[in-house]
């Protein structure tokens, strides 16, 4: 099922044309002996679609044409958690009140920081 999926509905239906670019390239051929597979390669993918004698057959090709559809998709693995609690109660510890005459300090010593410096 997987394999008639891709086969329809994705850019591997191009490969089937395979046949017809070694078909191509073979008439190609017969008109010049010395045209090289990548030469042919270059004039029918990286020139364009230039409209030549044997344009109807050049969009025969793989990969001339957009008639393929492009189809994503996407699979999300999400982790299974199994407890959200640790197995082991949490102890709260007892923690030491700070005093708060050791760390108070009055607001009338902060006028003091703001006020110009002094010359004696």
């Amino acid at each position: 099922m997987l394999l008639l999926y891709a086969a329809v509905y994705t850019p591997v239906s191009e490969l089937f044309k395979l046949p017809v670019l070694i078909a191509h390239f073979q008439e190609h051929r017969s008109e010049d002996q010395n045209i090289s597979f990548l030469r042919f390669l270059q004039l029918h993918y990286f020139n364009g679609s230039p409209k030549d004698a044997d344009y109807d057959r050049d969009m025969q090709l793989p990969f001339k044409n957009g008639e393929y559809t492009l189809v994503s998709l996407s699979a999300i693995f999400l982790p299974v958690i199994e407890k959200a609690a640790p197995d082991v109660p949490v102890q709260l510890l007892q923690t030491k009140k700070a005093n708060r005459s050791e760390n108070f300090i009055s607001s009338v010593y902060l006028s003091n920081i703001w006020q110009p410096p002094r010359l004696s």
